[in-house]
């Protein structure tokens, strides 16, 4: 059974098929490819993109997708093996998943990570419980990754660019008043040197590089794909040529837990906002991110609502590339 957890599970020849697909959706939405069948989605956490655009993708194929926020409108899970359930949680996973799976034919889950013990965070333990028990196939909707957002950005550089081979491509850490998920970092750095990007990872010092997985996947990927990938802590040296500009927050990994420590660090950095000083140093570059983002903190308003920005259009193709993404799973494409 095929599963939807992360981009680099698929070939590149999946990826692009996916990416046609979704092209294809965009022209022609309504079909009928999930008559009859039924979406269960389960959120541990908030959302609006991806609730949305799971929601109404499902209803254009016309399908069914129920929405289940455990702890709020469902019971809540535990995941642990051999859990002593005496605490608040009233379902094991084993059950809930299990009896999902006898009910619908995708399930989609969304669990960000506990950020107090990185260790057992990146073993993406929701997820892979959620494909370890289900009998249907399971969509990654975020968890340490974000494969939908992946393929929606690609989407958007796709109908911009065109080629995509050796472009430059700058993933720049931004400031923001808390420490967040590296789940789009990782992301956007599998995704990019997946399609033959020259990648510039960007962040303030050292301390702020991904996981190690992903910085091994991404040289990987880069090798394979004929594009590179470097790490720089000089804004100007990175923005200097670049045609996409894709900007996130995330928290760094060695203070995992302890947030207070990492917090002058990250005050310390507050220009690295993107600004349209930093993007006139570009090649006409153009300006992503995945939302919800603050404006005048991660980027000013100038860069947002310019011309280059194409922030609406990456969250327009959650749309289609979830779309596309289904209609696989389920055999209907």
């Amino acid at each position: 059974m095929r599963h939807f957890l992360n981009t680099n599970d698929l070939s590149r020849a999946e990826i692009d098929a996916l990416l046609a697909d979704a092209a294809a959706l965009k022209q022609s939405p309504i079909n009928d490819s999930l008559k009859n069948k039924a979406v269960a989605l389960v959120f541990f956490n908030s959302s609006l993109r991806t609730r949305s655009s799971f929601e109404i993708g499902t209803f254009q194929m016309g399908g069914h997708a129920v929405v289940l926020q455990p702890g709020k409108d469902a019971w809540g899970v535990a995941f642990e093996p051999k859990a002593v359930m005496d605490g608040e949680e009233e379902e094991h996973v084993a059950e809930m998943v299990r009896v999902l799976s006898r009910y619908v034919d995708v399930i989609g889950v969304r669990a960000f990570p506990k950020f107090k013990d990185w260790s057992v965070d990146r073993e993406d333990r929701v997820l892979k419980a959620f494909a370890q028990y289900a009998g249907k196939p399971v969509i990654n909707m975020e968890t340490i990754t974000h494969p939908c957002q992946e393929l929606a950005h690609a989407l958007a550089l796709k109908e911009r660019l065109g080629n995509l081979q050796n472009k430059k491509y700058v993933l720049t850490w931004t400031y923001h008043p808390k420490p967040l998920n590296t789940a789009v970092a990782n992301s956007a750095l599998l995704i990019a040197t997946r399609l033959g990007f020259d990648v510039t990872l960007l962040c303030p010092t050292p301390e702020y590089l991904l996981d190690s997985r992903y910085m091994e996947l991404g040289a990987a990927n880069a090798a394979e794909s004929g594009g590179s990938l470097k790490v720089s802590h000089d804004p100007t040296e990175a923005y200097t040529g670049a045609h996409v500009v894709y900007a996130k927050s995330w928290g760094a990994i060695p203070y995992f837990g302890r947030w207070e420590q990492e917090k002058p660090i990250r005050d310390a950095h507050k220009h690295f906002m993107v600004d349209e000083a930093k993007m006139a140093l570009t090649d006409n570059g153009l300006f992503g991110h995945c939302l919800p983002m603050r404006r005048n903190i991660k980027a000013t308003d100038g860069v947002v609502d310019s011309p280059n920005s194409i922030i609406i259009d990456e969250a327009e193709n959650r749309l289609h590339v979830q779309k596309a993404v289904m209609r696989w799973l389920t055999g209907a494409r």
